[in-house]
């Protein structure tokens, strides 16, 4: 039997026990990073705690269909092609190879689908015309809008009070909208971009309608986890939800919503936008991936992580604090035969595994993990000085 697991679901705000559609499988989405250049240390956060779920997932017994995906045509990436002197195709291809190159690096698993938006626009267009022909979605001059007025659950995955004129909320002035908060599920072509043929003209499909498509296509209508950063709650998210439970008629789109939080800079959130990035890249010649793996996940994924000497140095600290164990350890098992003392020790370890556990299935509690990583080695040292 596959040991209860509990996850904080963003939905209701509160933990959920993880009871998957089908028993014994698992559905899960990560989004993953639009490609236009390396990826800051904030990304690197995402696919590791992405990948710290799939394993554990894995680990307990579940057969899990993970889906994750790069989003390979952009304006950004249009302007870097631009920078570049590049397509961007090309660009997007350079940029997905230099992310692989910093997941191998940390031991990031593949997911069971790697998926790119541009393999799957007749996936984009096909849920684009059913939210058409729901009365969901509108076109105007060859640009398709989804109409938030027509989702009466909008605004429930963000917690927000649709409102036009809400405080923090970043409206794009469109006169072609009914809506101002109604967003873009096809963009007509510009002069010298990528585009696609498509039933409304040559363009190409807004942001959030990719993720929708291709979670529906590797995983059906409805799934068990989905994963992003907080930042992409709303409108990214929201979006996501509406749109799929738009064109499928079926709820809920997810069972259990999991975001992980910033890592800041200075109590900064780090962006590349903000230009106070650390590229995962240049943390990984510097430092180690070991450590960026341990970095990142020492502190519970939801909350935030500042990138600091101080908190560097206590990662540092506590990496050195394991290894030091473990080859004192192997050094001791080959010099001499086990002591009754040190034999007791070792059935003990078996209480602290099983709290390990327990603390992975209390929705990933990774400081609890360590605490008794150390309470081990603490004990551990005594027996052994």
């Amino acid at each position: 039997m596959i040991r209860p697991i509990h996850l904080f679901d963003s939905l209701t705000n509160q933990e959920l026990l993880l009871t998957p559609l089908q028993p014994g499988r698992l559905s899960f989405y990560s989004c993953g990073p639009t490609v236009y250049s390396y990826i800051h240390l904030g990304n690197l956060r995402s696919a590791l705690v992405a990948d710290m779920f799939f394993k554990y997932f894995k680990r307990v017994g579940y057969d899990v269909k993970y889906v994750r995906n790069y989003t390979d045509i952009d304006d950004k990436i249009i302007q870097k092609a631009h920078e570049e002197k590049l397509s961007p195709e090309e660009v997007a291809q350079k940029y997905i190879l230099e992310v692989e190159k910093d997941y191998h690096s940390c031991g990031i698993d593949l997911p069971t689908h790697q998926v790119r938006v541009t393999d799957h626009l007749p996936e984009i267009l096909s849920m684009i015309q059913r939210l058409l022909d729901r009365k969901m979605a509108y076109e105007v001059d060859g640009e398709v809008f989804y109409s938030v007025e027509s989702y009466c659950d909008y605004g429930t995955l963000a917690h927000k009070k649709i409102n036009p004129l809400e405080a923090g909320v970043r409206v794009e002035v469109h006169e072609k909208k009914r809506n101002p908060l109604d967003f873009t599920l096809w963009k007509p072509a510009k002069s010298g971009e990528p585009s696609w043929s498509s039933p409304w003209g040559l363009g190409r499909p807004g942001w959030h309608i990719e993720c929708s498509a291709m979670a529906e296509a590797f995983l059906g209508p409805c799934m068990d986890i989905h994963h992003g950063g907080r930042d992409l709650l709303f409108p990214h998210h929201e979006n996501e939800r509406a749109q799929t439970e738009g064109a499928t008629g079926k709820t809920p789109f997810v069972g259990i919503w999991m975001h992980h939080a910033f890592l800041t800079f200075s109590q900064e959130k780090m962006s590349k936008s903000l230009g106070n990035t650390f590229t995962a890249r240049s943390f990984l010649e510097q430092f180690s991936a070991e450590l960026a793996r341990y970095f990142l996940l020492s502190v519970h994924y939801r909350s935030a992580i500042d990138l600091s000497s101080q908190t560097l140095e206590n990662a540092i600290s506590g990496l050195e604090r394991i290894y030091e164990a473990q080859s004192k350890a192997q050094k001791l098992r080959s010099s001499r035969p086990m002591t009754l003392e040190e034999a007791r020790f070792l059935k003990d370890c078996q209480q602290w595994r099983e709290q390990i556990d327990e603390s992975y299935a209390g929705d990933f509690n990774t400081p609890c993990v360590l605490a008794s990583v150390f309470t081990m080695i603490r004990k551990f040292n005594r027996l052994t000085q």
